[in-house]
């Protein structure tokens, strides 16, 4: 199939083409035609699936359709919501690249940077925002944004969203979008509450869905390394001497373990750099390019630091720590392998970390081959008993607490000034 079977308008078809696009992915052929008809659509496919032209193309078609009033200020007519800043930048671009050559005006927001740059566009007018739901909210509580006039509803990553615990700013924005409209709903997962979402804010959707969660990319060439939690840093290195890892995305479970890996990389010799939630806007983007640059082979990040983050031609995922979500696994390796490449998954499990790597291979249906041979095997092969959390007493119900008797505040007695002229300070 070509993009012209899908009843899109040439000035979107030349844009395409002009970003090297002939054949739609997937969830494009199945999402457009219902979007451009104003359907609502529940899209179910993950990061790297193509789901951004899924609902851009057909967002800028029908906004195209409708000429507004010749000296009519720009309003709001259609709203993107997405997790993270990257993701917020990707989606932007990509709505300027196909609507090159239309008479629409997009614009971005997102928290961590001034505010000011982004008021100022605002004023400017736009026909399409793109915004990370926290400064949403913020811009909307200044008044510096009017919500009333939008169209179409983008929720992209909602299970991202979700996890991030954005979900009651997400409401609030719901609540001031018109509730005719329509909406374009798009997870990787379909969890009970993203479902419950869907049943509130869609109406006769259609379903699309490609690649499930369950079913890893079948080209990506995954690896297991059973090796003690001490040594990880150790058999990184090891790994990384190879010359095959032209680039490779190393996740880890926190910030702090994404600065130590870095550091460790770099005392040896590899060039790394973190990304995580903790380093500043500008950071992240340096960090971002120079890997995309090929300036640097490894990019140390927090699953939500990366979330978003789309990387062409990545060689390697490498899972530092295993995730405690087992459907995060297939988020992290789907990165690679992408464009009918091929890509390899690097997993790392230690002792602690056996029951997270048997929800991973129950999800997969499948054991992931284990390497052997490495300079590094595992040596502990007990975990420490998990320490539960110390439970905080109970409080009795108010009625039966006693009441505390106030305090009787004392006052300072005055003290006696001796006789005579008080000493002079030198």
């Amino acid at each position: 199939m070509k993009f012209d079977q899908l009843k899109l308008i040439p000035p979107i078809l030349r844009a395409a083409a002009d970003e090297g696009y002939t054949a739609p992915s997937p969830i494009q052929q199945k999402a457009i035609p219902p979007a451009l008809e104003g359907r609502d659509v529940l899209g179910c496919a993950q990061t790297g699936t193509g789901k951004t032209a899924a609902f851009a193309m057909p967002i800028l078609q029908r906004l195209s359709a409708q000429k507004p009033q010749p000296g009519a200020p720009r309003v709001i007519r259609a709203l993107v919501l997405t997790p993270t800043r990257e993701l917020a930048l990707q989606i932007s671009d990509s709505f300027k690249a196909y609507g090159h050559y239309l008479r629409l005006r997009t614009a971005v927001i997102f928290g961590g940077v001034s505010q000011n740059p982004q008021v100022d566009e605002l004023r400017r007018g736009v026909d399409i925002l793109v915004a990370t739901p926290g400064r949403l909210n913020d811009l909307i509580g200044q008044g510096y944004i009017d919500l009333s006039r939008v169209e179409t509803l983008v929720l992209d990553e909602a299970d991202r969203m979700l996890d991030m615990g954005f979900i009651h700013d997400v409401e609030k924005i719901i609540a001031r979008v018109p509730q005719k409209r329509q909406t374009l709903f798009f997870s990787a997962t379909m969890p009970e509450s993203i479902m419950r979402l869907c049943d509130r804010i869609l109406t006769d959707p259609v379903k699309v869905a490609v690649d499930p969660v369950s079913s890893p990319v079948e080209v990506i060439d995954q690896r297991l390394y059973f090796v003690d939690k001490p040594n990880k840093r150790r058999l990184l290195v090891h790994l990384l001497k190879d010359p095959g890892i032209v680039s490779a995305l190393v996740f880890t479970f926190t910030k702090h373990g994404a600065d130590r890996v870095a550091r460790e990389l770099d005392k040896a010799g590899v060039e790394a750099q973190a990304i995580h939630g903790n380093k500043s806007q500008n950071a992240r983007q340096r960090a971002l390019s120079a890997f995309k640059a090929g300036e640097i082979r490894v990019l140390v990040a927090t699953d939500i630091a990366a979330r978003g983050i789309d990387i062409d031609e990545l060689s390697h995922v490498i899972n530092y720590d295993l995730p405690n979500i087992p459907e995060t696994y297939v988020h992290r390796i789907g990165r690679t392998a992408r464009a009918g490449l091929s890509g390899t998954a690097i997993s790392f499990c230690s002792i602690e970390e056996m029951d997270e790597l048997k929800e991973i291979e129950k999800l997969i249906g499948k054991k992931i081959p284990v390497v052997e041979e490495h300079p590094y095997p595992m040596e502990v092969f007990e975990a420490p008993p998990k320490q539960p959390r110390p439970q905080r007493p109970q409080r009795p119900p108010r009625e039966q607490r006693a009441a505390k008797p106030k305090p009787v505040r004392q006052q300072p007695q005055k003290q006696q000034k001796p006789a005579g002229r008080s000493p002079r300070k030198h």
